[in-house]
């Protein structure tokens, strides 16, 4: 978990934008915290469960990123972990034969796609992603993960939106949220 001043230099990097994508939802833009090399690194670093022990996800196969911003963030941590990245697209995005998984979101209807050849059974991965919400979109991820036979060694997400409750969704793995907001 963030300390408090990387808490604060996190949360300097976030901006919110009203009516985006839909009237009446408040849009978390992270491109700020991009910018800043130190608060993008303290992210990843966070991400990645690194702290002065160490990572605190030994034996993974891979990070599996959800699109897009989860995989701005999941493609770093996965590089500091050593492992590989996996992309998870919306539909219709992924060149090869995929597999899907459908969710709610706070404003409509979305799909998610993997490769099939993505992961193999028995792989561990953590998911990562920018934004925990409703928990619709990691939940379908952890579906797709668990349809191809690997393990989920947790989600960690950069922010967690409390009031949408979406953690209650992610109730069978460990979820890692550095802010809640």
């Amino acid at each position: 978990m963030p300390t408090a001043d990387q808490r604060e230099l996190l949360l300097s990097g976030i901006r919110d934008v009203p009516d985006w994508p839909e009237p009446g939802i408040v849009f978390k833009d992270i491109t700020p915290l991009l910018r800043n090399p130190a608060a993008f690194g303290a992210a990843v670093d966070l991400l990645a469960g690194i702290g002065d022990t160490g990572s605190g996800y030994d034996g993974l196969d891979a990070v599996v990123g959800i699109e897009a911003r989860g995989f701005i963030l999941g493609a770093p941590v996965a590089q500091r972990l050593g492992v590989g990245f996996v992309p998870v697209r919306k539909e219709g995005k992924l060149p090869s034969r995929t597999s899907s998984a459908s969710y709610e979101l706070e404003y409509g209807r979305e799909t998610v796609e993997m490769h099939r050849d993505a992961l193999s059974p028995g792989d561990t991965v953590l998911i990562v992603d920018d934004v925990l919400a409703t928990g619709g979109t990691a939940r379908a991820t952890i579906d797709l993960v668990r349809g191809a036979g690997a393990q989920v060694a947790g989600v960690s997400v950069l922010m967690e939106l409390g009031f949408l409750n979406g953690r209650e969704k992610l109730r069978d793995v460990t979820l890692t949220a550095l802010l809640s907001l």
